[in-house]
């Protein structure tokens, strides 16, 4: 009799091992059938609160709660079965204090099941990660364009060009000796993305911050299609998901005003046709 050796998920350690290795894939998701088509192919899946714009039709991420993440968390963690969910703390839910900050981390790992969560902020939010990292809560960093500060930064732009470029490192290195595994660059100009790259021992994952980082990250509702209220610069669409999304909804439309659908091949006889005798 044989058995089917289980497939065993990454974990942090693993990720941070991959340093200036094979890059790093990694891809949000936010429901159970979309989790299971990514993590054939992802490292890494991102239940990012980017959730609050692509599936609530929220303006920003600032409005995201806690109980949305932990709902959209334990939909990702059903599909996945490879790849290693991190999940993104809200606006709001880890700021104050890093007690606060644990609590809610603590939260979100133990009502999904997540083996890791995602913070914004560089060097001021380095205790906060040290806080976490010593207390078993493995912690993903983000600088560069933080897009829950996008009201204290007056909008989704570059970070990092001309005088900031020594700040973003600063955060960077902070964030490493505070613990983290890895750290998301997010807008960051690319020469300035090689440089923080090599410097850090631990992975670097970019989104619209060049291909010199140890992985990448994208939103999949962007990268699909889906999405198109708007298409960031470093977007790359591999798909056009939306369109044929409505081609099909209004051939759907059409069929149901014609009386062409339901067919017969669609609906349930009277009564159950006789079987011949053999």
């Amino acid at each position: 009799m044989s058995a089917t050796t289980p497939v065993r998920p990454v974990l942090p350690p693993d990720i941070k091992a991959r340093k200036g290795g094979q890059p790093l894939v990694m891809l949000t998701a936010y429901t159970t059938p979309m989790a299971r088509l990514v993590d054939p192919h992802c490292d890494m899946v991102l239940v990012g609160d980017s959730l609050g714009m692509v599936l609530h039709g929220l303006p920003s991420t600032v409005g995201v709660t806690m109980e949305m993440m932990i709902l959209h968390g334990r939909s990702v963690m059903r599909g996945l079965s490879k790849a290693m969910a991190v999940i993104d703390l809200p606006f709001g839910s880890y700021e104050e204090s890093p007690q606060q900050a644990f609590r809610n981390a603590a939260r979100l790992m133990a009502e999904t099941g997540a083996p890791s969560v995602k913070l914004e902020g560089g060097a001021h939010m380095a205790e906060t990660i040290a806080f976490l990292t010593a207390r078993g809560v493995p912690v993903m960093a983000h600088i560069g364009l933080t897009p829950q500060s996008v009201n204290t930064l007056g909008g989704y732009k570059v970070v990092g060009r001309d005088d900031e470029a020594a700040k973003v490192m600063a955060d960077a290195r902070a964030c490493e000796a505070a613990g983290a595994f890895a750290i998301v660059l997010e807008k960051v100009p690319q020469g300035l993305t090689r440089k923080i790259t090599a410097a850090l021992s631990i992975p670097t994952i970019g989104i619209g911050a060049g291909a010199d980082c140890d992985g990448q990250v994208l939103v999949i509702d962007d990268m699909l299609g889906l999405f198109t209220d708007f298409r960031p610069k470093f977007v790359k669409r591999y798909a056009e998901l939306g369109k044929l999304a409505d081609a099909a909804i209004a051939t759907y439309a059409g069929e149901v005003r014609a009386r062409a659908f339901p067919g017969p091949e669609h609906v349930f006889a009277d009564v159950l046709p006789v079987k011949a005798k053999s």
